[in-house]
C-alpha cells in the first residue's frame, strides 16, 4: 500500500471523514430554494467586489491627480478593509450550510477517489480515537 493510500485510510477513520463516507455526503443542499439570509449574503458578497475591485485604482488615480499620496495612503487600505469586512459578513450569511455541505462532499469524493473499494470498508473499521496515546502507528 502506498504512502498516499496509507494516510487516506488514517484521515477516513477519523470522525468527520468517516461521517463523510458513511452519510454518503452529496450536494442536495444546492438544489434547496434559498433563503432571504442567504441571498442576502449573496448580494453583500457581490457589493463587496464591487467596492473593493474599482475603488482601489480609482483612489489611486485620484491620490495622484490631487497630488495628495496621503489621501491614496489612506484612503485605498481603508476601502479595502471596508470591502474585506463586507464580504466576511456575506460569507458569514450565505456560507456555513453550503460550505458543510461542499466541504463533506469534497472530502467523500477524494478519499473514495484514493481508497477505491476500501472505501466501502471503513464504516466496519472501529473509529480511531485522538486522544493521548490512542493513535496507532
Amino acid at each position: 500500500m502506498n504512502i498516499i493510500k496509507k494516510t487516506a485510510l488514517y484521515f477516513a477513520q477519523k470522525d468527520y471523514c468517516r461521517e463523510a463516507i458513511v452519510e454518503h455526503a452529496d450536494l442536495q443542499v444546492f438544489k434547496e430554494r434559498l433563503s432571504a439570509r442567504t441571498w442576502v449574503g449573496i448580494v453583500l458578497i457581490a457589493f463587496s467586489y464591487l467596492i473593493g475591485l474599482p475603488a482601489v485604482p480609482i483612489l489611486g488615480m485620484i491620490a495622484a491627480w490631487q497630488k495628495e499620496p496621503l489621501f491614496g495612503f489612506i484612503g485605498i487600505p481603508v476601502t479595502y478593509g471596508i470591502s474585506w469586512l463586507t464580504f466576511m459578513y456575506g460569507m458569514y450569511l450565505a456560507g456555513p450550510k453550503y460550505m458543510k455541505a461542499l466541504s463533506n462532499w469534497t472530502t467523500r469524493v477524494i478519499l473514495e477517489k484514493i481508497l477505491g473499494d476500501d472505501a466501502k470498508t471503513i464504516k466496519n473499521l472501529p473509529p480511531e480515537n485522538t486522544e493521548k496515546g490512542s493513535i496507532k502507528n
